[in-house]
């Protein structure tokens, strides 16, 4: 009999043993959802490495010049289930203008264009969030550049929300298009030649605020 009553207390004592050898695999993380009505509603911010503004015009007619803004700040207060009531405030500096040449930057730099050393940045104000479909709306506002404040429009896209894999922090995205037209702001410089519509293709990955 001791035989027998030595094996089952040797089970009795490894099962402890076992059981902290194989603990419970933690629940996996939730995958990104394309559902926007899954969105965490709440107060964002514009993740500046991914904050981007790509823009394109007609260079005298020979080519589509394109150049990007980068280092963007903003704030976004979401509520996906009344899209209407979100607010979005978006800064770009202008001095930060990527070309590809440095001449280049230079010159939209200066008072021909941009005029950085009077108006280093362009803001972005929107008075309006209006779904046109279950992924995408029409965002207008007012963007100030150079001074001078116009009507300004967007056509977003969302993209997806969910915790990101590099810094596990909730994240949305969206992806944007809008084109403006330089001379309302009073970036006169090279017209007709130079292209006046200037395309925007706008990129934004906003954190969640801690």
């Amino acid at each position: 009999m001791r035989a027998p009553l030595l094996v089952l207390i040797g089970l009795l004592c490894a099962g402890p043993a076992r059981a902290a050898e194989n603990p419970a695999a933690p629940p996996a993380p939730v995958a990104p959802s394309a559902d926007p009505t899954q969105v965490r509603p709440g107060s964002y911010v514009l993740d500046p490495d991914h904050g981007k503004v790509t823009w394109s015009v007609s260079h005298l007619g020979y080519s589509t010049y394109y150049g990007q803004f980068t280092g963007l700040s903003g704030a976004l207060q979401l509520d996906p289930k009344a899209p209407e009531k979100s607010r979005l405030e978006v800064t770009v500096p202008l001095g930060g203008v990527i070309t590809g040449s440095a001449r280049l930057n230079e010159h939209l730099a200066a008072p021909d264009f941009f005029d950085t050393a009077k108006f280093p940045t362009a803001t972005f104000t929107a008075t309006k969030v209006e779904p046109t479909s279950p992924t995408t709306a029409r965002i207008t506002g007012d963007l100030n550049l150079r001074g001078t404040v116009r009507p300004f429009a967007i056509d977003a896209t969302f993209n997806q929300a969910g915790i990101h894999p590099v810094d596990q922090r909730y994240t949305v995205g969206f992806d944007g298009r809008a084109v403006v037209k330089r001379s309302d702001f009073g970036i006169n410089a090279y017209l007709p030649q130079l292209g006046d519509e200037v395309s925007l293709r706008i990129e934004g990955e906003f954190k969640a605020a801690p």
